[in-house]
């Protein structure tokens, strides 16, 4: 947990400490990456207003090197907020003040995201050079492994399972938040531009279509 308020941070690993999570806390946006290195995390509570580096910044940093699961708190409400949060990376964002029985909720909301199974029964599936692994959590490009967020994963997960289908925006909006929490649609629009920015370093072909006011379909083939 990254937070300067001394406060917070005791409430909150109160609260996840009596559901069995094993907590450490960090006062210091500039002693957060060391500490991550150290710890090796699950997941990490991030306040964005932090002394030093600030929780944007730090956010940056993490997403360069990690696909660590990462739950935004701050005080600002705004959308655009929100939606710059999850444009670098975020997989939830919450607003103070909060209950810390949604919070503990919403790590294992995040939590439950990002775990798959391990059978060896998970599909894989291929599309041209593009591979997705479901019970390794893996997906390579032309042989190049993609370090994916959690939810990008997902998403992509979920397109390239049946290629050609439409899925609208709020049937994403479902695949990411399973459990309802609210998120506005344009969310989905941010992790499909950083999925596509993800495939096209490693491929230039269209993988991602847009249907115009709808949503998103997987390419049935992959496009020279």
């Amino acid at each position: 947990m990254v937070e300067d308020d001394r406060k917070t941070s005791a409430l909150m690993g109160l609260y996840l400490q009596r559901e069995g999570f094993c907590t450490s806390f960090v006062y210091d946006g500039a002693e957060a990456l060391g500490a991550l290195e150290r710890l090796m995390p699950d997941l990490m509570i991030l306040d964005l207003l932090l002394p030093n580096v600030d929780g944007w910044q730090l956010c940056r940093e993490i997403r360069n090197r990690s696909s660590l699961p990462i739950l935004m708190v701050t005080a600002r409400g705004e959308e655009s907020e929100r939606v710059l949060g999850f444009s670098l990376g975020a997989d939830d964002y919450m607003v103070k003040p909060f209950s810390p029985r949604e919070m503990v909720e919403r790590v294992k909301a995040v939590l439950r995201r990002v775990r798959q199974p391990g059978s060896t029964t998970a599909p894989v599936h291929v599309l041209g050079d593009l591979r997705v692994d479901c019970a390794r959590h893996r997906v390579t490009l032309s042989g190049e492994t993609l370090a994916l967020t959690a939810s990008e994963y997902r998403m992509l997960a979920l397109l390239i399972a049946t290629p050609g289908r439409l899925f609208t925006r709020s049937q994403l909006l479902r695949q990411l938040y399973p459990s309802g929490e609210e998120v506005v649609e344009r969310v989905v629009d941010v992790h499909i531009g950083k999925l596509r920015s993800k495939l096209a370093a490693v491929s230039d072909r269209p993988w991602i279509h847009t249907i115009r006011g709808t949503g998103y379909r997987m390419a049935e083939e992959p496009e020279l």
